[in-house]
């Protein structure tokens, strides 16, 4: 079976791995083009592309796949790639761009999506962050047949995931991943002698998963302990859940969850208390001990090398 592949970062990597192991020929890989990044801000080509470019696959990157866009030369050239291909079907994760119908059709049996959620649910650009943030018990992958709509396709294979109490969304990204890499090769194993059934998505239990803001993720210590735990995990690591003290930004990492009550005649953001266990935080409800942090341009650091750094006591306020 001849599969192009359309993807750009870590997630979309570990599958085009699976794929390429599996033994599936791979004429063509489609990524997002080579980006800033890093302390120089160099130009650094996605995950997937240096995977192709190690294993020899031929790589093209339009910055879109409009033919009537603002960059039709890209869309063109793209075009051309994919038809040369002659491929029997495209897989896409998390690939970036949105693709126009001419796309959806070129392949002979369309495009199948590796969704990193158990759909209706979770829609959309951060359905790993969303899920975490939502306090649910579990996610998992869908295996979708893509249409014109957003994640609205047909689902092909679906498996389920548990989300643990200490899970960020960099623990859930890995495993999510590996599970997306297994249930694609699994469904192309089976798209080969001679398809698999597709279920429409209920039209009930529909949310979307809109795309994180660096913003979302000040911590608001008026919220009970639980919700902020969910929110600093679902931001771990990126953006990453911060706070302030005495004018100077933190990020919360580690933490642990208590059920204090005593504590509530504290205002939210008080310490309590601060050694090298953690630092005791009043919340709405309850108490959030932080066990590692990072300052402003600094290293993650366990709490008692941060208290090193940074002198905390109680009655301070974080805010």
């Amino acid at each position: 079976m001849r599969v192009i592949f359309a993807g750009t970062p870590e997630f979309a990597c570990v599958a085009l791995q699976h794929l390429h192991a599996a033994g599936f020929t791979i004429p063509l890989v489609l990524t997002q083009p080579d980006r800033p990044a890093g302390r120089g801000m160099k130009l650094q080509a996605s995950p997937v592309k240096q995977f192709a470019l190690e294993h020899h696959i031929s790589v093209v990157q339009p910055r879109s796949l409009r033919l009537d866009g603002k960059y039709p030369d890209d869309a063109a050239s793209a075009r051309a790639a994919i038809e040369a291909a002659q491929a029997d079907v495209m897989v896409v994760a998390a690939y970036g761009l949105i693709l126009p119908q001419w796309v959806l059709d070129a392949p002979r049996s369309g495009c199948m999506n590796i969704h990193a959620s158990l759909l209706p649910r979770w829609r959309g650009a951060a359905p790993i962050h969303r899920a975490i943030e939502a306090g649910d018990a579990e996610t998992g992958v869908t295996i979708m047949q893509m249409d014109a709509g957003l994640d609205t396709g047909d689902m092909l294979l679906v498996e389920k995931l548990p989300i643990g109490p200490q899970d960020t969304t960099g623990t859930l990204h890995d495993r999510l991943a590996v599970l997306g890499g297994r249930l694609m090769v699994q469904a192309l194993e089976l798209a080969a002698c001679g398809g698999m059934p597709a279920v429409k998505q209920p039209a009930e239990g529909v949310t979307y998963a809109h795309k994180i803001e660096k913003g979302e993720a000040r911590v608001d210590w008026s919220q009970p302990a639980a919700v902020i735990s969910r929110r600093i995990r679902a931001f771990d690591p990126f953006p990453g859940a911060f706070t302030e003290l005495d004018s100077e930004t933190f990020k919360l990492w580690r933490h642990e969850v208590l059920a204090a009550p005593e504590a509530q005649a504290a205002a939210a953001g008080t310490v309590l208390s601060a050694d090298g266990g953690g630092i005791a935080v009043a919340c709405g409800d309850g108490v959030l001990k932080l066990t590692e942090l990072q300052r402003a341009g600094g290293k993650r650091l366990a709490v008692a090398d941060f208290l090193r750094g940074f002198d905390i006591k109680p009655g301070m306020v974080f805010h």
